[in-house]
């Protein structure tokens, strides 16, 4: 039988689908909802140097018609839930379903899985009483949970003896609680069953397929096996079509949607967590783009700045802007446009016109340090 055909894009074309897949080309949405549906979920992240993450990201997808209160709403009515620090469509709720009830995996399991089913189950009894809790008092903060676990949960890092922090995040994952809202960075939990559409779970495989389509929908382009992060368990795999991208080693697939070669590129701001960019290495190998988020960093150790927030010209990331927001001042505080390579005057203008945009939908004046 005769292989597949192997698509064979130039570093353009691919970062011009990776662009497009993102939503960051000329055609901007409208719908914050319609958005979210096609990037599959929003990350939570309240660091607020410019503004929250998902806030930016949303609004470099939709520019100046987009407010905060638009996600605000679409999590008040329940269009959007939180779903292991995402905001994901309500209805895809069902996609995790099969995978809450196998909880905490399919076998053969992994020994840290194995350790934290045995830590559940040492606390079956506070796990109870937790639901108690919920089901008696409505959406409550883990503060205001009484502690009851028998065996205390054990980290070298920041969750050491945060039993029930720990408890109610594995009672998520196995679909019991779910976020009901956030106050600041306080989450405040209820039971899932009235957090949740009631759908009923997609069959695992079938779920898996789905969110692996998803996924290269909503990046254009992916390597089969190449994971994001901890919150993307389902590789592409077999989904889309392969690729090979002009100087770039290795296979990968790309939605067919993308292929038409249509596009029209504009100036973008972006979050440093934007999936753009999220992925580091797809970004250096698609985008050449030499980025790291620098907030982690000691301050003579950073190049950019600690929120600097990386720059889309057309289909090529070309530099980071480090600012700052002072609402007390009423001032976006410019602190360095970092311009990698030869910016043109055009590109100085068109990033200097985002970032008025940018202040403009803050509310802000945009001041250079």
């Amino acid at each position: 039988m005769a292989s597949a055909k192997v698509h064979e894009l130039t570093p353009q074309q691919a970062r011009r689908i990776a662009v497009r897949a993102q939503l960051l080309d000329a055609p901007r949405p409208t719908d914050p909802l319609d958005v979210v549906r096609h990037l599959g979920f929003l990350q939570v992240d309240l660091t607020q140097v410019v503004a929250q993450h998902a806030d930016l990201v949303l609004w470099s997808r939709i520019g100046h018609g987009y407010e905060p209160e638009d996600l605000e709403e679409l999590l008040g009515d329940g269009a959007l839930v939180e779903h292991h620090a995402l905001l994901r469509p309500s209805e895809d709720i069902a996609l995790f379903r099969a995978d809450m009830d196998a909880w905490p995996g399919r076998p053969p399991l992994k020994v840290w899985q194995e350790d934290l089913a045995d830590w559940v189950g040492a606390n079956d009894g506070c796990r109870r009483e937790i639901l108690d809790v919920l089901r008696a008092e409505g959406p409550t903060a883990a503060r205001d949970i009484p502690d009851g676990c028998e065996v205390p949960w054990r980290s070298s890092g920041w969750t050491n003896n945060k039993n029930v922090m720990k408890l109610l995040e594995c009672m998520e994952q196995r679909g019991e609680v779910a976020v009901a809202s956030r106050e600041g960075r306080e989450r405040r939990w209820d039971l899932a069953e009235r957090i949740h559409p009631g759908d009923p779970a997609v069959p695992a495989e079938e779920a898996h397929r789905t969110l692996a389509g998803r996924r290269l929908r909503s990046l254009g382009l992916a390597r089969p096996r190449a994971l994001e992060a901890w919150h993307e368990p389902y590789a592409v795999r077999d989904v889309g079509e392969a690729a090979r991208v002009e100087g770039v080693r290795g296979l990968w697939r790309v939605d067919p949607a993308y292929l038409d070669g249509s596009f029209e590129g504009r100036t973008a701001v972006l979050s440093p967590l934007d999936r753009l960019v999220f992925d580091r290495k797809r970004m250096e190998e698609l985008f050449a783009f030499d980025y790291q988020l620098e907030m982690y960093k000691p301050v003579a150790q950073r190049r950019w700045g600690f929120w600097a927030m990386p720059v889309l010209d057309g289909d090529e990331l070309v530099g980071k802007i480090d600012a700052t927001a002072d609402r007390g001042a009423g001032v976006l505080v410019v602190d360095a446009v970092h311009e990698d390579g030869d910016w043109s005057s055009g590109r100085r203008r068109r990033v200097d016109a985002e970032l008025g945009a940018l202040g403009e939908w803050l509310g802000l004046e945009v001041v250079r340090d």
